[in-house]
């Protein structure tokens, strides 16, 4: 395990891009090839991020708790039952204090040294949390969709991550539709040009990704979007994977 663990903040313009479910199939895709990965849950709000790896009977603690000197961030975290090293750190069940910047940090910091990745998912939009997660993470991932409305929202979020080095912020494009017979309105490169990022990867739209939350289990590996996940997991640890052409 390295000195220092890498936290990569994902981040949306708007709700319902996935995001939270992409968290949890790379966390989980991280966590198969043998590194120490927690996922954080940092929408104060409207927590998601349980339900979807289906461990929401089994955190008592959350990030608040740690930030503030409560408990331990080894008494807060979760492992995930059938994936070993994979953790959980949830958000309050509702609102809980407000956390500062500095906190944040330093929670970070602290988790830098227990764990190869911290995926850390943000509520959507520009709010408080917004802040904390781009304040405290090293790299960013922005999750949108190939529809016009995503598209603007993500150039919106992009004009507040202006401090991060080039290339230290990236696009996943979200549910990509492989049906010969539902050409969407953008292209790839159209999302491209208009978020102003480079590429991380593409997920197809997948009914696996329903299923699994249905059922409270995480994405199975070898769903197209499961495989898409570990393809974006393999670039987030320094692997070369090609990206697949996807209505370019």
């Amino acid at each position: 395990m390295p000195q220092q663990g890498i936290c990569i903040g994902f981040v949306s313009g708007k709700g319902g891009t996935g995001k939270t479910s992409l968290v949890a199939g790379i966390g989980a895709a991280l966590a198969e090839t043998g590194k120490r990965t927690l996922c954080v849950d940092c929408d104060t709000e409207f927590r998601n991020l349980d339900l979807v790896m289906g461990l929401t009977e089994q955190s008592l603690m959350d990030f608040t708790d740690v930030a503030a000197g409560r408990c331990t961030l080894e008494e807060a975290v979760t492992e995930h039952p059938a994936r070993r090293g994979l953790f959980l750190l949830n958000a309050p069940i509702r609102g809980g204090e407000r956390v500062t910047k500095m906190e944040m940090n330093a929670l970070a910091a602290h988790i830098r040294k227990h764990f190869d990745f911290c995926l850390m998912d943000a509520p959507p939009g520009m709010g408080d949390s917004f802040g904390l997660v781009s304040g405290a993470a090293d790299r960013m991932l922005l999750v949108a969709e190939m529809n016009p409305l995503s598209v603007r929202d993500a150039q919106r979020v992009v004009t507040e991550l202006d401090a991060f080095p080039p290339g230290d912020v990236r696009l996943i494009v979200n549910r990509v539709c492989l049906s010969p017979f539902r050409r969407p309105e953008l292209t790839i490169d159209d999302i491209m040009d208009g978020a102003g990022l480079p590429l991380a990867g593409l997920v197809p739209e997948d009914d696996a990704v329903l299923k699994a939350l249905c059922h409270g289990t995480l994405i199975k590996p070898d769903s197209a979007a499961g495989r898409a996940c570990r393809n974006i997991a393999q670039r987030i640890g320094g692997e070369y994977v090609p990206l697949p052409r996807m209505y370019r």
